[in-house]
């Protein structure tokens, strides 16, 4: 079975700020909602934990299996989507002239600018840890529980190579913190 889940509550995520790949770490909420998590799911065993190197997903991995022996892996294409020098910008959302708002609005449409990444890159490096790391996994042992605990956009590039989710509802896909999702 693969499960995937997004981090715990940032700073940035309380005050909407765009995060990407600038490592900001859990605020206490974030930590009691990982360990919240944690206990509404003691019945579940991991073999296995996939996690991102961001600070945020690495605490919220850790605190989600601590008293466990699972072992966590970190994958550097686990991090969260670049948004390049827009990462802590406010209004990206509702800002039609923010250049990362049409990401959020029609994906599809989205051309990245400055350093910001494209979701052709963030789909290739979603799809490689899935081709690399999850299917053949999944293929040797179905009964095998691998956990994924990564972020907002490539939780949801992950989710739409396994559900085959038109790149138009690429957000149909997004998890809430500390939300723990079962895909396979």
């Amino acid at each position: 079975m693969l499960y995937i889940m997004r981090h715990g509550k940032t700073q940035w995520n309380k005050e909407q700020k765009l995060q990407g790949q600038i490592d900001i770490p859990l605020i206490e909420e974030g930590r009691q909602a990982a360990i919240t998590a944690r206990e509404k799911n003691k019945d579940l065993h991991f073999d296995v934990c996939y996690a991102s190197p961001l600070l945020r997903a690495k605490e919220t991995a850790e605190l989600f299996l601590e008293g466990t022996d699972t072992p966590i892996i970190y994958d550097d294409r686990l991090k969260e989507m670049s948004f390049g020098e827009y990462e802590g910008s406010l209004g990206y959302f509702d800002d039609p002239k923010n250049p990362v708002n049409v990401l959020f609005v029609r994906p599809e449409a989205y051309v990245p600018t400055g350093s910001a990444e494209s979701l052709e890159n963030l789909s290739e490096r979603s799809k490689s840890f899935l081709d690399e790391i999850v299917y053949p996994q999944v293929k040797e042992d179905p009964h095998k529980n691998i956990l994924i605990v990564a972020h907002g956009a490539l939780g949801c590039s992950l989710i739409s190579h396994i559900k085959k989710t038109p790149l138009e509802h690429f957000w149909d896909n997004l998890i809430g913190n500390c939300e723990l999702v079962r895909l396979l």
